[in-house]
């Protein structure tokens, strides 16, 4: 294929889509060739289309890392994004990598790093005006989520409060749902960060009355769908209400079930084998999602 930009936008559109279904082994096979011809875009005389794109596929990359648990790699691709984005892209793409360098600090334990990374980077976007106030208010939002869920994940109560507030006050500007490059924000997903917020923070039953606010029908794309059920399933498994925890694992399953095989939901589905003579077909989902080898 030829590194014109429409092919690139095209393999860009291409990824954010594999990446939105959940299609992540089709998504790791087609990125290495993707990224070669973004940079080659700029080799061929349109540097800043071409460091826009090979960030936001580095970006996508990235998540998709994170997703099946490489952290080693997903250390490499933010670096290579973020590199990428400040070397010629847009504000929204340079916050949108400073996000992944944030979510690498917080997988490596370095809470209180991410967190400031986070905050900082939507700081900096409130002050821009290259970009449209939709896509602006989206990625400070996802920013200001992911931030709470840091300091959620370290315990800081009082710092996740008040960024997931941050964040719900910036869905409200917004006032709708938006799918923007991949990513979607909206009221809608401050309330999925706050199911997981208050999972991390303890409060098991706090997130089963968020999750019961969210109308997942709507949720845009099958990674949110799933993602969605995996924290319900997560709410509870730690509320020690095993029989609902397997039903929200079978309908991520149903949403997307190369999502359902990840390290961290083979661990909880692990747990519910335990319970197999009253979660009838436990140990067949255990098998398909590969967490029976992991016994």
């Amino acid at each position: 294929m030829d590194p014109t930009p429409s092919s690139v936008a095209a393999a860009v559109d291409a990824s954010r889509r594999d990446f939105g279904a959940c299609r992540y082994d089709a998504l790791a096979r087609a990125l290495p060739a993707r990224i070669a011809l973004a940079r080659a875009l700029g080799e061929g005389g349109h540097p800043e289309r071409a460091a826009t794109a090979v960030a936001e596929l580095y970006t996508t990359a990235t998540r998709l890392c994170i997703k099946l648990g490489e952290d080693g790699l997903a250390a490499a691709t933010a670096d290579r994004a973020l590199t990428a984005a400040v070397n010629g892209a847009d504000a929204l793409t340079v916050a949108e990598a400073h996000r992944m360098v944030s979510s690498v600090w917080r997988r490596q334990g370095h809470h209180a790093r991410a967190t400031e990374v986070a905050v900082a980077a939507a700081q900096q976007l409130a002050d821009d005006r290259t970009a449209d106030l939709t896509g602006r208010l989206s990625v400070q939002g996802n920013l200001y989520a992911t931030a709470a869920y840091t300091a959620a994940k370290q315990g800081d109560r009082h710092t996740a409060r008040a960024l997931i507030a941050e964040a719900g006050a910036t869905a409200g500007r917004l006032g709708h749902d938006a799918l923007l490059r991949g990513n979607v924000f909206g009221p809608s997903q401050v309330l999925l960060h706050q199911i997981s917020v208050s999972h991390l923070l303890g409060d098991a039953g706090q997130a089963v009355e968020h999750a019961r606010r969210v109308d997942v029908t709507a949720l845009p794309t099958a990674e949110r769908q799933a993602r969605y059920w995996i924290d319900v399933a997560r709410a509870f498994d730690r509320w020690g209400k095993p029989d609902r925890c397997y039903r929200a694992l079978l309908a991520a399953e149903r949403a997307a079930p190369q999502e359902v095989r990840r390290d961290s939901v083979r661990t909880v589905t692990a747990g519910l084998v335990r319970h197999d003579r009253a979660l009838p077909g436990v140990r067949a989902f255990a098998h398909r999602t590969g967490a029976l080898a992991d016994l």
